[in-house]
């Protein structure tokens, strides 16, 4: 089999690795919505259970991010797949609160361990940002044809969690496409094909990563506070069914289909910092509409136009948290960050909605993203606006540096491709100069020996 032929199968594999861990917060209203009628649980309660879901999933992704390494991709993908479909389908299974809690919380933690994978695999790929959004491409249209289905295969919280353990079945299988942990890599590839070696070192970029980790997590924590009570909007406030607020999300995620595509063809053509500041200041108008959404125009028009725009602009926050370090550790920090947002977000949701009303809520959620908006497209200009040419990648680190390099948003023919040799550092002779034993600085330059003129 050809390296391409390898290449493409791993990231098929990441793609569907990323689609079962992100589908549990892309479902997470009808879950919410089916624990608060199935289980007689308030909305507080279910935003709660949701939440704990969700941070086991964050959880798993902070304890993977130093540790994935060692154990290997496929095996952390396998353990993570198998956690969600013993946790979710034991969940499904039973109607004892406690019993769905722990299977909630065993469920996400597979779901994060699936994710961490798919993410420090993704930041290792040519183009993170276009592999970033096929991934989101995936999960948004088996969220939209969930969407459809549910409401037709009867009530109860089981159908939304036995989809996730379905879905973690059915990924099984390509996980055998992932490398094994480092040795046995080591021992595949000897001989085969070029393998980048692993590389060690202080965590780079560490303040704007930090930055950036911060403001995903209140960016997701908004999100996701608005995702989990829109279903109870649209039946509430807007006085629409089950089925008919399940063609709205279905339609929205259809929306965000296009928008990630989109995304995935305009590539870096605009930066990062644009679509960033930019995406998340319409994302929070979008908030605004759709809390107070009192009927079926409102409503659809807020969560169609919000769902378009969230998905490219967290394609370009996955992408950028890529380029931070080659070896996916930012990817999977800022992912697991982005996840506590997640997790944060259904009970904050309720909390705002109990206790202010959902339009109170939604203007409380707007002035949150505005605020974040800022540190985070500042982070996007810091990095892309600083590319690296090829003379200095070797004194700004190696290998990292030519990865990085290559995924910022720098002038083609100054980058070197991913995978590509460094460039030769040649070396200068040092004339003999009398009473001297070492030449002035200003005798060189960055391209070699200035003339003395």
């Amino acid at each position: 089999m050809s390296s391409r032929s390898r290449g493409a199968g791993a990231l098929v594999a990441l793609v569907a690795l990323f689609t079962a861990g992100y589908l549990a917060p892309y479902l997470l209203p009808t879950v919410v919505g089916r624990l608060s009628a199935g289980l007689g649980l308030t909305p507080a309660q279910a935003g709660l259970v949701g939440s704990v879901l969700l941070l086991g999933s964050s959880s798993a992704g902070f304890a993977l991010a130093a540790r994935g390494e060692r154990i290997g991709p496929r095996g952390a993908a396998r353990a993570g797949l198998l956690a969600m479909l013993v946790g979710y389908g034991s969940a499904a299974a039973t109607g004892t609160v406690p019993l769905v809690v722990a299977g909630a919380v065993l469920g996400g933690l597979g779901s994060g361990t699936a994710t961490a994978v798919a993410a420090a695999g993704i930041a290792g790929r040519p183009d993170p940002h276009r592999a970033s959004a096929l991934g989101l491409l995936s999960v948004s249209a088996t969220a939209g044809a969930l969407y459809l289905t549910l409401p037709h295969l009867g009530g109860g919280h089981a159908p939304p969690l036995l989809a996730i353990a379905c879905a973690a079945a059915l990924v099984w299988p390509v996980t055998g496409r992932l490398p094994g942990g480092t040795r046995a890599r080591a021992r595949t590839d000897a001989g085969r094909e070029p393998v980048v070696a692993s590389v060690t070192g202080p965590l780079p970029y560490r303040r704007a990563g930090a930055v950036l980790a911060g403001g995903i997590l209140c960016w997701s924590l908004a999100q996701n506070a608005l995702w989990g009570v829109s279903g109870r909007i649209g039946l509430t406030q807007a006085g629409l069914s089950e089925v008919t607020v399940g063609a709205v999300f279905a339609v929205a995620l259809g929306a965000g289909l296009a928008g990630v595509t989109a995304a995935g063809a305009l590539g870096s053509r605009l930066g990062r910092a644009v679509p960033i500041g930019a995406g998340t200041v319409l994302i929070a108008g979008c908030v605004l509409l759709s809390s107070a959404a009192g009927d079926l125009l409102s409503f659809a028009t807020g969560e169609i136009l919000w769902n378009a725009v969230y998905p490219v602009v967290l394609s370009y926050l996955l992408g950028l948290a890529a380029s931070l370090d080659p070896r996916g550790r930012w990817a999977v920090l800022v992912g697991s960050a982005s996840s506590l947002g997640v997790a944060c977000g259904p009970v904050t949701g309720s909390l705002l909605s109990e206790g202010v009303g959902y339009p109170g809520m939604g203007a409380v959620l707007c002035a949150l993203l505005l605020l974040v908006a800022a540190p985070m497209t500042a982070v996007a200009r810091h990095v892309s606006g600083r590319p690296l040419v090829p003379g200095s990648i070797r004194r700004r680190g190696g290998a990292p540096a030519a990865v990085l390099a290559g995924t910022a948003s720098a002038t083609p023919s100054l980058v070197p491709q991913v995978g590509a040799p460094e460039q030769p550092v040649a070396s200068i002779p040092i004339p003999a100069v009398a009473g001297r034993r070492r030449l002035a600085k200003s005798m060189f330059g960055l391209a070699g020996v200035r003339g003395r003129g």
